[in-house]
């Protein structure tokens, strides 16, 4: 029997990445090694990589099975408070892998080249300071920081250590939204003015209700360690597991979806972010203790600059969405058309605006008395009348990507891209400027709703006003 890829990935124990953030698990109900079939003869044994990942919860485990895809990459070593997960480490990946609940050991491994840090947001900026004071590049998961301060921190350091970062949004290597790029930049759909964007889930999974372990304890996690510099609190499993649904480590829908739609936005259109933010929203189903909300709507104004006109942008999140719709989507509209694109595929629909502007209808002509009404066509034919019939354009066009392209590979090229620039001392395709441009309007989203004003956003210094 012949399998698809995914039915491959299966068989090998893989779980196959869910998209966004979404209720898949990652982790093989039974241990097995992880294996990927490739030609690793092809990486001289100089141009090895040897990564270590810090935080191996859902996301860690996703980016590091989506890094092993390239050739030539190695994982060495892990770090978390769990000791479930750091068992499951060794069990997945081979024992040779070095374990630790101290993310400043990977740090000190001579072995380790570079470092995933797929932590609780609120660990983000020191593990990836202090990763680049290590020398080591890094790879740091969305968003980018829980504080916007934290951003431009995290900028002087990678800008310091000289080293290349990568910012976890994947969409941003996407051949899809690369494509999207390029017809927005060819006019193919008249003048921007307005882009929505959205995720809708109908899952207690999708909405960060994530399962707890029967041995979860004091003695299995770390929690003191877990907690940083977040509030002393009592032990608690619920909030090492669901950390999403808690104002300390997290950063709600904002941090954990709206940064998605921004980095794709931005990466489209060459913008640099909004100057107005508002958001609302509310606790609509999730009655289970956390702290954010679980239906967000945000309204974003992009003034001018050089590289597109002013436009509108709306976002919205709803967790339990009971219409069945479409899971994620993104729609830019303009003045000849709009385009929407999704995880595989791009519809171009083109709509241009007539030469004539035509009368009837509805319309004020037809309230014109009768001899009115026969000197405006009189007048109107002399001024359009020149305007020859022309071939319509098609109502639709569709891009697809090629068979086997999934959401997963862009999450593949994303850190093929990060290991392209280690080895050639590149540059990547999101690195920390990118990445706060997009964790800083998702953060003053999470102000404007908490404190229930507009927020002003300075896109070119990335701060609020």
């Amino acid at each position: 029997m012949k399998l698809n890829r995914k039915e491959f990935l299966r068989k090998m124990g893989v779980a196959v990445p869910f998209l966004m953030g979404g209720p898949a698990s990652l982790v093989s109900g039974k241990p097995t090694r992880f294996q990927i079939l490739k030609r690793k003869s092809r990486v001289p044994a100089n141009d090895r990589i040897q990564i270590g990942c810090i935080g191996m919860g859902i996301m860690g485990f996703n980016d590091v099975h989506a890094a092993l895809h390239t050739d030539g990459i190695e994982l060495v070593s892990v770090a978390d408070c769990y000791d479930g997960r750091l068992t499951h480490a060794r069990e997945v990946f081979g024992n040779q892998v070095k374990t630790s609940r101290d993310y400043r050991e990977v740090l000190e491994d001579s072995s380790v080249d570079a470092v995933i840090v797929a932590t609780p947001d609120h660990w983000h900026h020191t593990v990836t300071v202090d990763a680049l004071k290590k020398k080591k590049p890094v790879y740091c998961e969305k968003p980018m920081v829980h504080h916007i301060d934290e951003g431009h921190q995290v900028i002087k350091a990678q800008k310091q250590s000289g080293l290349p970062m990568q910012v976890g949004s994947q969409y941003v290597s996407s051949i899809v939204f690369q494509k999207a790029r390029d017809l927005l930049r060819e006019g193919a759909i008249g003048e921007l003015n307005y882009v929505e964007a959205y995720v809708n889930r109908h899952s207690a999974l999708g909405a960060w209700q994530y399962s707890i372990p029967t041995d979860a304890s004091p003695e299995t996690i770390a929690w003191n360690t877990f907690l940083g510099d977040a509030p002393k609190v009592a032990f608690d499993p619920v909030r090492f597991f669901r950390w999403r649904n808690y104002r300390a480590y997290g950063t709600g829908i904002p941090g954990d979806l709206f940064v998605h739609l921004f980095s794709m936005l931005h990466m489209v259109t060459g913008s640099t972010g909004p100057n107005k933010i508002y958001a609302t929203g509310g606790l609509r189903y999730f009655n289970d203790g956390r702290e954010v909300p679980d239906i967000m709507l945000g309204l974003y104004d992009y003034p001018k600059t050089e590289n597109h006109p002013a436009f509108n942008l709306s976002l919205h999140v709803n967790f339990e969405d009971g219409s069945g719709s479409e899971e994620v989507g993104i729609k830019f509209i303009g003045s000849e058309g709009a385009m929407s694109a999704g995880f595989t595929s791009l519809t171009l629909s083109v709509n241009k605006f007539p030469k004539a502007p035509g009368y009837e209808g509805w319309n004020s002509f037809g309230t014109f008395s009768e001899a009115e009404q026969k000197e405006f066509i009189k007048e109107y034919n002399k001024q359009y009348g020149d305007i020859k019939p022309h071939m319509l354009d098609p109502e639709n066009m569709v891009y697809k990507a090629p068979e086997g392209y999934t959401g997963n590979s862009m999450h593949y090229d994303h850190l093929a891209n990060w290991f392209d620039a280690i080895r050639n001392n590149g540059e990547t395709v999101e690195g920390p400027v990118f990445g706060l441009r997009a964790a800083g309007p998702a953060l003053a989203s999470n102000i404007s709703y908490f404190e229930n004003k507009i927020v002003r956003w300075d896109p070119e210094n990335m701060k609020t006003i």
